[in-house]
């Protein structure tokens, strides 16, 4: 029989012994949760170390993300291959894997990416909601797991918390089990400093179902997760902690928080809690009784693998959770980019998603669309969608309502699951919104896409609120994210093939809400939005001046290329929908795209990030400031962003 006394023990015991070594840390989370994670994973999670990628196991999120030595010294236990003592050792410290909080992609058995707070349980809503839509695909034989969550009382005070809770309880995820870690500490002190909120009444209100433990009670935390997991109702278990649990002097106070428990508290610690042992030893039977746990889900996991290879639906089930079928979508695109070139239809970026959509959701089986309550605007909902709720998972359309931050961490725990390609809108001055989660999924390397509308001062009457103009440039400067603002139907079907086929980057696409024109009359196979950058007007005998612009400012462009025609001035114009996919071309391509002669760019935004193309030798043509509610076009006539704006700029440069 197991000792769940020892195996909390030395949760605690490698928490605050990692902690001092690294001087940096915080044990307390792990020392009060110790027994709670350790109940959860030795009575109830079914995992499998040698198989960490293993579609049905169980997910363990650690929300609250600072208390990361609780996940290593968990996964050390249980037997990863790649979280060896040395590890544990050198927490916190270059080169190794145990990171300040928990990173996704870089230990085996971190589901994700947690630390800003509140985004751990947010993400897991989207797991489980995953869960349930691959369960309604693939049934109870090859999709029937948990997902289990360690929340703090800082994810409960973090805005996001509340999107995710409803949509959890509207959704009616049953699979969810969230542990809040009720401490009634915060760093700056009690909670009640800060907040008198009934958590438990929060989430009856949402529909979850709710109780409350002694969560230092074994065998009483036991029984609420047996009861949790009998419930139709996402649950919510209150395990009331004492922070720092075992620490004699330090415990129940915020001084564990976040500093290392000293030399002399951690070995009052030791006497306390029984433990002789050295700093980072464990006792062979402690980690015997830790890897039963493995052995028992490789045992269930060997049992799926049969079941998998019996399944009728097993070939549709591996594509699910492969990468995208691209020789598929590339035909389907390149057809449908030879009717768009042909036909030249004149409508929205926005219109021009949806149709791509249409295109990619009819060619791949497993997109999973929605829209923070803006499905008729974001135009999202393609023809064949249906809605997903509690009564239908089997749909592919979620109603994420007014909870722009919740959809876009939920869409990263779709990802993260497996099974599913997510995308999901909302306007472009709302991305802000989002910002949180969106970062995380380019941390992560999540190839979620954004839809994000109503991309400028275009949108018109709506007025300064609506209108993105910072945006744009905000979001280009964060690392490993595509941000595609397409001139036409052509571009935006190229974007939206680039983003349906990545496999490490999200993608945000800017989207028109009025008309424009289709640029690209004559087709190519070559999808030229992967270049990011290229001339789409290329004058006979050189170039004078060289005009460049994105979405809707390449109309404008081209506009003026015309007029300066007229008075004898050659100018190519380059249309950019995406300057991170341009900076990853070589040196030559990018030189023979922007040429020698003078630039100037072009976009209803401000100017910052546009330096690298426009070098020293130019002007710019776009936003100063924020806009104004009015008709577009008068909008467009009032900030000077016009074919005769930028004819004048040409001149005065020339």
């Amino acid at each position: 029989m197991t000792n769940e006394n020892n195996m909390a023990n030395a949760i605690r015991a490698l928490s605050m012994d990692a902690v001092q070594a690294a001087n940096s840390g915080h044990p307390g989370a792990p020392m009060g949760m110790a027994d709670v994670a350790t109940v959860l994973f030795n009575r109830f999670m079914t995992i499998d170390p040698t198989a960490d990628k293993w579609a049905d196991r169980d997910r363990f999120v650690m929300s609250a993300g600072h208390g990361s030595m609780l996940v290593y010294a968990i996964n050390h236990l249980l037997g990863y291959s790649d979280m060896d003592i040395n590890q544990i050792r050198n927490f916190r410290q270059m080169g190794f894997r145990t990171a300040g909080h928990p990173e996704y992609g870089h230990a085996m058995g971190i589901e994700t990416t947690t630390g800003p707070l509140g985004q751990g349980i947010s993400t897991a809503v989207g797991m489980a909601l995953a869960e349930r839509m691959h369960n309604a695909r693939f049934g109870n034989d090859l999709v029937d797991h948990y997902t289990y969550v360690i929340a703090g009382d800082g994810c409960l005070m973090e805005g996001i918390s509340h999107e995710a809770i409803d949509l959890a309880g509207n959704t009616g995820l049953g699979r969810l089990v969230v542990m809040w870690d009720d401490n009634a500490i915060t760093i700056d002190g009690a909670v009640s400093l800060s907040s008198s909120m009934n958590q438990q009444m929060r989430f009856e209100a949402a529909g979850w179902h709710v109780q409350s433990v002694d969560g230092h009670d074994k065998d009483a935390v036991a029984t609420a997760i047996e009861v949790a997991k009998a419930d139709p109702r996402p649950s919510m278990i209150a395990c009331k902690t004492i922070i720092g649990y075992g620490a004699p002097n330090k415990q129940g106070t915020s001084a564990t928080h976040g500093a290392p428990l000293g030399d002399d508290e951690i070995a009052l610690t030791r006497k306390a809690l029984g433990w002789p042992h050295a700093p980072f030893e464990i006792p062979a039977e402690v980690y015997d009784d830790w890897h039963a746990i493995a052995t028992r889900g490789k045992t269930a996991r060997l049992a799926w693998d049969f079941r998998l290879a019996a399944a009728p639906k097993a070939d549709a089930f591996k594509a699910s959770l492969a990468a995208p079928d691209t020789t598929g979508l590339d035909a389907a695109i390149t057809a449908y980019k030879h009717r768009l070139s042909k036909d030249a239809p004149k409508v929205a970026t926005r219109k021009a998603s949806q149709m791509a959509l249409e295109i990619i959701n009819a060619t791949l089986p497993n997109t999973a669309g929605g829209s923070a309550d803006l499905t008729g605007s974001n135009l999202t909902k393609t023809s064949a969608m249906e809605t997903v709720s509690k009564d239908n998972y089997a749909g592919s359309y979620i109603y994420y309502g007014v909870r722009e931050h919740g959809m876009a961490a939920a869409m990263n725990g779709i990802a993260l699951h497996g099974g599913f390609l997510a995308y999901g809108g909302t306007f472009l001055a709302f991305a802000d919104y989002c910002r949180g989660a969106i970062r995380l999924s380019a941390l992560m390397g999540l190839p979620v896409s954004y839809v994000m509308t109503h991309d400028s001062i275009g949108l018109g009457e709506d007025g300064p609120t609506h209108q993105p103009v910072e945006t744009i440039a905000s979001l280009r400067a964060m690392p490993n994210t595509w941000v595609f603002r397409p001139a036409d139907v052509v571009e935006t079907a190229e974007a939206w093939q680039i983003a349906a086929t990545s496999t490490a980057t999200p993608s945000i696409h800017c989207l028109s809400r009025q008309g424009l024109p289709c640029l690209r009359t004559s087709h190519t196979d070559t999808n030229m939005v992967a270049r990011g950058a290229y001339v789409l007007r290329d004058p006979a005998g050189g170039r004078d001046v060289t005009l460049i612009a994105t979405g809707s400012e390449v109309e404008i462009a081209m506009n003026a290329a015309d007029a300066l025609a007229e008075d004898g001035i050659k100018a190519a114009v380059v249309s950019a929908p995406c300057f991170e996919l341009f900076a990853e071309q070589d040196a030559a391509y990018r030189a023979s795209v922007l040429g020698t002669a003078p630039r100037v760019g072009v976009e209803a935004a401000i100017e910052q990030g546009w330096g690298k193309l426009l070098g020293d030798n130019s002007a710019f043509v776009g936003m100063t400031g924020f806009g104004a509610s009015a008709p577009a076009d008068e909008l467009y006539e009032h900030f000077g962003i016009t074919a005769k704006s930028v004819v004048s700029a040409v001149k005065n440069l020339l």
